[in-house]
Order: C-alpha cells, then structure tokens, then sequence
C-alpha cells in the first residue's frame, strides 16, 4: 500500500513539473511575468510561502495543483469562448510601403501628400477598378497600402506593374524627396478572418506576415515576388516566367525559407536586385549535411555557463552513414549566431569516436553571423559505412532562442540544455513551419529538471521528417 501511495506522489508531483513548464511557455507567450502569478494569488486569496525574491517556477512550485490547473486554463484562454468557427481563405496579395515615409526630416504634409497621392495612383490602375470588391480585402498600413486579391493570382503583379509605370511618369516633374518611390512585395497566403470588437470581420495570418516580409526585403522602386505566388504565375502564363528572376533563397529570423524572384520588364521593375541588409538576429542552427549522408541520431547539448551574458557551450553529436556510392573525406557545418564573432571567436573543434581531432577544411563563410565550413575526415568514410562526429563551439546566445532545421531528417533526435538556476525559464518549444513562420506548440513538452545549482531541460522526438523546424526558447 505505501509502495502504491509513493508511486502515485511521484506521479503526481511529475505531473505538476510538466504542467509548470507549460505554464512558463504560456507566460511568455501572452507576455505575462511572475507579477501576474501574484496578482493571480491574490484574487484567489490563495495562502502560500512565496517570496517575492523567487523566480517564475520557484513561484509556481509552492502552488498547489488545482490553482496550477486553473492558471494553465486562463493561459490558454479556456475562460473565453472560443469561436465556432475560423474562416479561412487563400488571398493573393499587394504590399506597399512608401521609402522614407516616416522620415522626421520630411514635413508632415508632405508625407500626407504622398500617401493621398498613392491612394489615387492605386485608384486609377486597371487591376483595382476591375477587381471584385465582395473578395478583395484592402488594408491601410499608414505609409503605404496592402490589397489581398481572392479572385486572381495574377491581380497582384498586374496592379505592381501599373502602379510602377505611374509611379516613373508622376516622379518625371518632381525632385528629391518630393519624388514618391515604393516598395512592392507580392505573394499568396492563407488568412484567417475573426471578429473585431465591432463584430466585423478582421484578418490576420502567414499570407499577411510573408508578403510583409517580402517587401521588407526590397529596395527602393524594388518589386519582389515569393515562391508560392511565382509557382502560381508562371503556370497561368509563360509571359511570368520572363517577368520573375530568382534573387536568392533567404531564410527570416523566425525560420522561414522564401525564395525571392526580383519582378521587372519593360518599362516596370529593377534589372539589378537591390535588397535592404539583413541581420540574423535569432539563433538559427542548420542542421544540414549533405545528400550524401543520412542522420541515424543528432542530440545537440546546450550548456549556458555564464547567466548574464548567456555565454554558451554547444555541443552536436551526428550518427551518420554514407549513403552515396563513394567514399566521402569531408562534411560541411552552417552556424548562425546572435552575437557578431569572427570565426577564430568559437573555439570550433570536431572529433570522431576515437575522440581524435579532425581538421578544419576550408571556411567557405566567416561573416559576423553566419559560418560556413568543411571538416575532413581522418579516413574517407566508405559507402554504408557509419561515422560519429562531436562539433563543440562557444557562442553567446542573448535572445535564449534556438531554431533547428532538419533539411534531412533523423532518426532521433534529443535536446539537452542546461542553465545556471538563476536562468527565469521561458521554457516553451513550437514546432515552425518553414514556409510561413506558422507556430504551434509542440508536443510533447520540456521537460525540466532541478538540482541545488542548475536546471536542465530535455527533450527526445523520433522519426524527424526532412524539412522540420523546431524553436526552443528557454
């Protein structure tokens, strides 16, 4: 009977653990700190020995499970009706943005004036005049303009084009920052329609987010176009195909992959791709090996031994095999970081499963936030032969926010993290979806440990298809 009691304890007490590291992706996610697990205490007028000196978990753990149970239900918004339904809808859409719109050095009405001016532009082109207003969404973005299409793929690249030959012939007469020059994104997109406080029908989804980013990515009188919308056009019509030109593949710091074609022909568009510069500011790991090999297990190990600066040890062990027809003497590693570091910063060292040091190759990429390079191996590794190999570096990681990609899949794959216990966890993992920057929680959860001087996070999932995106945060 006490063996059956004890067992039931310990189950419980796991229970509340993962609960507890539930409730702390909630908090983050909803923007929420400890302030308002006190202010929770409060109006339950719940008696507990929590300091105000603890942290987040430490806070939680003097709860008891029903008011963790009741916290976990309000974070997730189980208090408030959920709709019956979301509508959702596939748009093709238009965005604008003004260059220098909300430059201070520009009078106000002058700023003013040109919006007035792109209002009457867009007013003016063919594709909005013969567009059908029951299916198309128009969204003032304050200096510049978003116009969701649900008719036609083609609307948004024809309207592109009007408005950029009336953008050259209303410019011919102007000079300097009277001139009015755009930026144009265009994609297609699911959005999701919900209810504002009015009742009306509001908007909001990865179709909006993607085309946004898109047009963030342009130069001025720039018109990009992304993947999806590109497929679409160029299968309605090979007069698209002589219209789109691949810029590049370039991956947001949220995790999605847009491929970018640059828009332009006679009389519309920019011959030379001007795009605005990028910055990693996520932590983005690509865990990428070439065709060649196929992924067994990765665990990537995660120790932060400095709180403050969140100076960090990384550690990726790969199982792999050969799964060419020739032997391979070299595999290639990509790095992202958040913190700007020469590559002689990291204390890059990779060893096989002799614990012998292999040597560096060529460093193809040294940016500030990005490393590329090769590492050879001590002997070529032959067809269906296997190989261990240990990568450790040290880069700081600010944001406590780590991307894995898996453009190749694995077997296993497990995730270890561990942190000084002065470290408030975020505790949450989101599955992403590469295309969209979509996020959903991702199951099962962390799972947390703690000991007197450290905390550590774990988790384990099998069968990782090719392409799969996970985001810890922590």
């Amino acid at each position: 009977m006490q063996s059956r009691q004890g067992y039931d304890e310990i189950k419980t007490r796991e229970e509340k653990i993962r609960s507890i590291g539930i409730i702390l992706g909630l908090l983050e996610e909803t923007h929420r700190n400890k302030s308002w697990i006190l202010k929770e205490l409060k109006k339950h007028d719940m008696k507990t020995g929590i300091k105000s000196s603890m942290n987040c978990y430490e806070m939680l753990s003097c709860c008891s499970t029903d008011f963790i149970n009741s916290l976990m239900h309000t974070l997730k918004g189980n208090d408030i009706a959920a709709p019956e339904k979301v509508e959702t809808k596939i748009y093709h859409w238009f965005f604008s943005d003004i260059v220098a719109g909300s430059n201070p050095s520009i009078p106000t009405k002058a700023q003013v004036q040109k919006i007035i001016a792109l209002n009457e532009l867009i007013s003016r082109t063919k594709a909005f005049k013969e567009r059908d207003p029951s299916t198309t969404i128009i969204l003032p973005t304050g200096d510049g303009m978003a116009i969701g299409f649900g008719d036609s793929p083609e609307k948004p690249i024809l309207l592109s084009i009007e408005i950029y030959k009336s953008l050259v012939q209303y410019n011919q007469s102007r000079r300097g920052n009277d001139k009015l020059l755009l930026r144009i994104g265009i994609e297609s997109g699911p959005v999701y329609f919900v209810k504002d406080l009015e009742g009306k029908d509001n908007v909001w989804g990865p179709g909006i987010i993607v085309t946004r980013r898109v047009m963030d990515l342009c130069g001025d009188m720039q018109i990009f176009a992304a993947t999806r919308i590109a497929e679409e056009l160029v299968r309605i019509s090979p007069k698209y195909k002589e219209m789109l030109h691949f810029v590049e593949n370039y991956e947001t710091r949220y995790g999605e992959k847009i491929q970018l074609y640059n828009v332009y022909g006679e009389g519309f568009g920019r011959k030379k791709a001007v795009t605005k510069p990028k910055k990693a500011i996520n932590i983005q790991r690509k865990i990428k090996a070439a065709s060649n090999f196929s992924f067994n297990e990765i665990k990537i190990l995660v120790l932060v031994r400095d709180a403050k600066s969140m100076q960090t040890h990384h550690t990726w062990d790969w199982n792999l095999v050969n799964i060419s027809k020739e032997p391979k003497e070299q595999i290639s590693y990509y790095l992202d970081g958040q913190v700007p570091r020469d590559f002689s910063d990291l204390n890059v060292k990779v060893t096989d499963q002799r614990n012998k040091k292999l040597d560096i190759g060529e460093i193809v990429v040294n940016k500030p936030y990005r490393k590329e390079f090769s590492v050879k191996f001590d002997n070529p590794v032959l067809p269906r032969e296997g190989i261990t190999l240990r990568l450790e570096y040290d880069w700081e990681v600010p944001d406590r926010v780590i991307l894995y990609k898996f453009p190749s899949g694995a077997k296993k794959f497990s995730f270890i993290g561990t942190l000084p216990k002065e470290v408030d966890l975020k505790n949450r993992i989101l599955k992403v979806d590469p295309d969209t920057g979509f996020k959903v929680h991702a199951t099962p959860p962390l799972t947390v440990r703690r000991s007197i001087d450290k905390t550590v996070i774990t988790w384990s999932k099998r069968s990782v298809v090719p392409h799969d995106a996970y985001q810890f945060e922590w």
